[in-house]
């Protein structure tokens, strides 16, 4: 048996590869610079897009430097879960969320939302704007084209980002048609996501170690001999651009 999901995301990495190189080389720069500079990375994703929020914090082989924006009310162990749905499509949470956050000038944030459209991203991604803080988004652009944004503004998160990474995913996110029912099953936008961000990280630190920068802020796996040991110093050397409990 060929696995159709399998052929699926493979044909969606290529396209990645090729249609996403400049956006997210000029992500890389921005992370290396930002990183440099001694400021922070923040990272936010509503409900199942925050999965690659999860995916990128306190992880072995990933940046220290990334700060999680997690809501409870966004977050998939709530019930009913279409509590979530609702929490992310209204007006104003977002900027609520905002202000709790220690965000400020220079820093960056990473925005994960699939369709673009709800209030919740696209508010943090305005309020970040009005401070001068880059937005990169991980986004589905042809999906946001086909519906209408859920916020007052009229625009979806891509045309408000300073940096767009298309994650090139069907419209809808499900992406593989089964003989018998018209909906797609299988979303690919947690695969790809995952798949942009990782290699995002991977070339920043390649970067920084160019730059001369011997020991790049990364976390050693905690299952490892002496990774605890190695884990505490790079969050103390970091702990200036660090904004969670370690």
């Amino acid at each position: 048996m060929r696995f159709k999901y399998i052929d699926k995301i493979r044909e969606i990495i290529d396209i990645v590869e090729k249609e996403e190189n400049e956006n997210m080389n000029k992500a890389v720069d921005l992370f290396v610079d930002t990183i440099l500079n001694k400021k922070s990375i923040f990272v936010f994703g509503a409900t199942h897009a925050g999965i690659i929020t999860e995916e990128v914090f306190y992880r072995a082989g990933g940046l220290v430097v990334f700060n999680p924006i997690f809501e409870r009310s966004l977050m998939l162990d709530n019930s009913p879960i279409t509590f979530t749905s609702k929490m992310e499509r209204l007006i104003g949470y977002g900027t609520n969320i905002f202000e709790k956050v220690p965000i400020k000038s220079g820093d960056i944030l990473v925005v994960h939302s699939v369709s673009g459209r709800n209030p919740v991203s696209i508010e943090l991604a305005l309020e970040a704007k009005k401070r001068n803080i880059a937005v990169i988004s991980i986004t589905n652009v042809e999906y946001s084209k086909t519906v209408s944004s859920r916020h007052p503004l009229g625009k979806n998160l891509y045309e408000i980002s300073d940096i767009v990474i298309d994650n090139h995913g069907d419209i809808g996110d499900a992406c593989i048609e089964i003989d018998g029912i018209e909906q797609k099953v299988a979303p690919s936008s947690t695969v790809i996501g995952a798949l942009i961000i990782n290699s995002i990280v991977a070339e920043v630190t390649q970067q920084l170690i160019y730059k001369g920068v011997s020991k790049p802020p990364i976390f050693y796996s905690a299952n490892l001999d002496g990774g605890d040991e190695l884990n505490k110093k790079i969050y103390k050397e970091y702990s200036d651009v660090i904004h969670y409990k370690y």
